[in-house]
């Protein structure tokens, strides 16, 4: 809250003059508007200016001075970072000295003898507004933390540069550090801070080496617009920033992701952005490389993208997206026995075929448009359930994946409730995976909204687990009902040990947590008999079934039927 006395602060002024009559003068034309405090050398100036350099105003400055003239003051006023900010008007009666002062930082001029006092005053009002501005303007333009350019100013100031200087070839370059919601969880706010200031520090030494600019956009993105250079140079740049992040602690693993779009003519800065922004999203989740160029393989994936983007909402009215069915078997049964199955989503696109999951999904995940391709889902899922209930006499469970972006909608639980209602099923019928990557973010209130889910009755799978992103601590806490095992414990099972030894150690966590496991990818008998015999539950995978459009699985649920029959 503002204070009173802060609304009616008077400005201070220094006087740095050595005649006394030129002092008492100014005194009387400025002592009614402003608080006046006086020097009668350059070297007592420098004094006072460091003692009152966070009230100062403005410095009146005479340049022809004993001891330390004014010329020497505005030198010394201009090497220091802290004092060059502080507005200078110097007296003079030579003309020839008004040019060299301007040069050394002066912001104006009042002429020997002091012939008009509305003069004195007008120039001293309007230096310090100016002032003022400007320092308003600098605290908008930067970040606090960085001390890097805001993203509206630095947007602002990439335009100007490729207006003013169309001749500069200047690339695109974005940054962003991984997981950094993470850092911040695990190593607390305070280190996260030093983090970004760390990496802050890096772009500025990079940029003293270059000409360009940088800002952080976001949280823990970071932008730079520089003259261009050769690709294999943007790798050193990359290494040494990361180096300087592997310095802060050797108990947090930080990585950064680097995208660069190189000079390309005709192309707006935001434009270029965008691209750079597209080269470092695709090294998410990349273990081999971080740090990628925008290429033409970009520029055509970018446009196969945006296709998708545009095309979604009529793919959806037109019934594009067709849902296929994978089943899991219990094979502590025997014969192995259908327990339920999970609903896959395929794209049949009109002109571009059939669209693979992997190049949809995550970029829906990404720009937040795949509740509208989940929604879909859930609709087909629960009315095939019921069709197949009604028509065949068979109520099997079916699987549907909830994206994060579901997970924290407040209106899932109606949506779900009437789903369920619309289609007379009840909450066992529909089972909810998550994958175990999403229990990272906002674990705690996303595990508040999973148990109020399993008190409607929901059964939880955590999909992908062994992908990596768990501790075993958090994992004690994590309401689930089904570990779902990660199909890459499976890939290698027959040929090696430690993966055998891996699956035995999540089937003991499972026992532990008294849930059953779903081994995913399992193509082989020896797979099978293996995991059977280290007491896995249940199975999905070629080995049983590729995932079926409905008519087909409908075969294999009659196909049950009779084999349960026979039985």
């Amino acid at each position: 809250m503002i204070q009173s006395s802060e609304l009616n602060r008077r400005h201070l002024v220094l006087v740095v003059e050595d005649q006394e009559i030129n002092r008492d003068i100014l005194g009387m034309i400025l002592e009614d508007e402003y608080d006046l405090i006086y020097a009668e050398n350059g070297a007592i100036g420098m004094e006072m200016i460091r003692e009152n350099k966070d009230q100062l105003s403005i410095i009146l400055l005479d340049l022809i001075m004993p001891v330390m003239d004014g010329f020497e003051v505005l030198r010394q006023l201009h090497d220091d970072t802290e004092l060059r900010e502080i507005p200078v008007i110097v007296l003079t009666a030579e003309k020839e000295a008004e040019l060299k002062a301007l040069q050394l930082g002066a912001s104006d001029f009042i002429t020997k003898p002091f012939d008009m006092d509305q003069v004195v005053l007008a120039r001293v009002e309007r230096i310090i507004e100016l002032s003022e501005r400007r320092q308003l303007i600098r605290s908008a333009e930067r970040d606090p933390l960085t001390g890097l350019y805001t993203k509206g100013f630095f947007f602002e100031y990439a335009d100007q540069i490729v207006k003013f200087h169309p001749d500069w070839k200047m690339d695109a370059i974005v940054i962003n550090i991984e997981r950094f919601h993470s850092v911040n969880e695990y190593s607390g706010r305070e280190f996260g801070d030093k983090v970004l200031r760390k990496l802050a520090d890096g772009i500025r030494e990079f940029l003293k080496d270059t000409t360009g600019i940088a800002s952080r956009i976001e949280a823990d993105r970071f932008d730079i617009f520089c003259l261009h250079r050769d690709s294999s140079d943007y790798r050193e740049v990359y290494d040494s920033l990361q180096s300087k992040l592997d310095e802060m602690s050797e108990k947090t693993n930080i990585r950064i992701r680097m995208g660069v779009k190189p000079y390309r003519d005709g192309v707006t800065p935001s434009e270029m952005f965008d691209r750079a922004r597209v080269a470092c999203n695709m090294v998410r989740g990349s273990n081999k490389d971080h740090m990628m160029i925008f290429d033409e393989d970009m520029r055509q994936m970018e446009m196969f993208q945006q296709r998708l983007m545009n095309d979604l909402g009529w793919a959806i009215e037109d019934k594009q997206f067709v849902v296929y069915y994978q089943p899991k078997y219990d094979i502590q049964a025997e014969p192995p026995k259908l327990k339920s199955a999970e609903a896959l989503v395929r794209w049949k696109h009109p002109e571009l075929g059939m669209i693979s999951p992997g190049d949809f999904i995550p970029l829906f995940e990404n720009n937040g448009m795949i509740s509208q391709v989940d929604n879909y889902v859930w609709a087909v899922a629960a009315r095939q359930i019921a069709e197949w209930r009604d028509k065949l006499g068979y109520l099997l469970p079916l699987s549907v994946n909830l994206s994060r972006a579901e997970i924290f909608d407040p209106k899932l639980e109606p949506y779900l409730e009437e789903l369920l209602e619309e289609n007379d099923l009840s909450t066992k019928e529909l089972k909810l995976e998550v994958t175990e990557s999403a229990y990272t973010d906002n674990a705690m209130e996303l595990i508040d909204i999973i148990g109020e889910l399993r008190k409607m009755g929901f059964e939880i799978e955590m999909d992908d687990f062994g992908s990596g992103y768990s501790s075993l601590n958090m994992l004690s806490s994590m309401p689930i009902d089904v570990l779902k095992m990660d199909m890459k414990f499976i890939r290698n099972l027959e040929e090696d040990i430690k993966n055998f030894r891996m699956i035995e150690l999540i089937l003991d966590i499972a026992k532990f947590l008294e849930v059953p496991v779903v081994a995913e990818g399992v193509e082989t008998e020896e797979q099978m008999k293996l995991l059977k015999d280290a007491k896995c539950a249940l199975v999905q995978g070629y080995y049983f079934s590729r995932p079926l459009p409905a008519e087909e699985f409908e075969a294999l649920i009659i196909k049950e039927m009779n084999i349960d029959r026979n039985h």
